[in-house]
This record gives C-alpha cells, structure tokens and sequence, in this order.
C-alpha cells in the first residue's frame, strides 16, 4: 500500500529549495513561502547544483525553467528522473513549454505572474504528491479539440479523478471498492492510450495536463481553485 506522503509533510516543515537568476524572484518568493509555517525555505541560487549541495534533502524544488538564457528542460529531466519533485516557475507559459515541462517530469506549473496563494498551494500539493492546476495551466490546457485524443472508459476517467483529487491509488481503491492493483490498471490503461496517441504522458502530473487539455477532466473537478485549506489533510 502506498505510504501516506501528508502525514510525513505535517510531521515537519516541508523544505523548499529555489533556483532562480534573478534575487529580486528569490526575495518575493521567499517572502511568500514565510507565511505559511508548514513551509521552510532551506537554499536559493542560481545554480541547481549548488544549491541542492546546499539543501540536499529538500522536498520541492522551484525551478525557474530559464536559467542564464537557456531553458532548463534537460536539467529538469535530470532531477525528476533522480526522484526529486520539481515545480517548474516560469514566465514562459505558451501549452508547448508547459507541456514539455510536464513531460519532462515536473510536478507542476506555476507561471511567475501568479500570485502567493498559488505558489503557497502549490508548494504544499506538491510536497503532498497531490494535483494543483493553477488558472494560467488550466487556461492554457482547457478545450483543446485534437482529433488524436484517447477516449478514455468511464472507469478509467473515474479512477484518473479519484487519483489526481487523492493520495494514494490505493485510497482511490477504497473509494471505488475496487483493488488497489484494478486502479493502477485503469491508469496504466489510459498512459497507454495516449501513447499510442503519440502523446505520452509519463508523469501524474503530464497525464493530468493530458487529460485536461483533452476535456476529460475539468480542472475544478480536482481543485483548481480550492483554497490552500484543502491540502492540509487527505481526501476521505
């Protein structure tokens, strides 16, 4: 059974580690992050490597995606693919760069115009394994009529709900009276889909962008606009 992420996140402050060239972005992001106590700033710079040295057990990394003018994708991947949960800041919010984004593992997309309620949220789902789509994210996803898109069984959307509203698969498991390996089936079934599809989604949060972009799922159906309050505790 999966272990219980918001238990081991309310146990301590949840660390954060920010990498960003520009100071003035590091202050306004820092000063945000010190409102909410469940939250610790451990390490800011420009410089992923350096920082991580610094705070090597933080539990979010910001990312600011352009560093010394050049984009960050493969520094990303790297991270993501190391396990570390990475939220992507950028100013840079067309659907391809947000969806490269995802794709490339990041756990979320925060653009920097975006105010501290939805850094703090994010943050918080984040560090929580939990989905938050910010608007500028559900904006740029949301009714996208490709023919190349998968039609997904109503179970299969069902179980894609339960696990970008929830924790675990298996809490989805207990919400459907099903088995937790049945979920993991409906949602390995719709990655598949959108491989074949020519659009992997390989990530939680790259197959919630997918499948919002698609309109099979709303974004207010998991939270898009709930206040930061939501994600202290798991959904029952």
């Amino acid at each position: 059974m999966d272990a219980d992420p918001v238990a081991a996140v309310n146990a301590r402050p949840v660390g954060v580690a920010i990498v960003d060239d520009h100071p003035v972005v590091i202050d306004g992001v820092r000063a945000w992050l010190a409102t909410e106590p469940r939250l610790e700033v451990l390490a800011t710079g420009d410089d992923p490597d350096e920082v991580l040295r610094a705070a090597p057990h933080a539990d979010v990394i910001l990312l600011d995606l352009r560093l010394h003018g050049r984009m960050a994708l493969d520094k990303l991947a790297e991270l993501s693919a190391a396990g570390r949960r990475v939220i992507v800041y950028s100013e840079h919010t067309d659907p391809a760069t947000m969806l490269a984004a995802l794709d490339a593992g990041a756990v979320a997309f925060l653009a920097k115009h975006e105010g501290r309620e939805h850094c703090v949220a994010t943050v918080l789902a984040a560090a929580s394994d939990r989905a938050y789509v910010p608007p500028a994210l559900a904006g740029a996803m949301v009714g996208d009529p490709r023919p190349d898109r998968p039609v997904l069984s109503d179970k299969e959307r069902e179980a894609l709900l339960l696990w970008f509203q929830s924790m675990s698969k298996a809490s989805v498991a207990r919400r459907m009276q099903i088995s937790e390996h049945t979920v993991k089936q409906y949602v390995d079934r719709a990655r598949i889909k959108y491989t074949r599809a020519g659009r992997p989604a390989a990530t939680k949060a790259a197959l919630l962008a997918r499948a919002i972009e698609d309109g099979l799922i709303r974004p207010e159906e998991i939270g898009t606009y709930r206040s930061q309050a939501s994600y202290d505790r798991p959904t029952p």
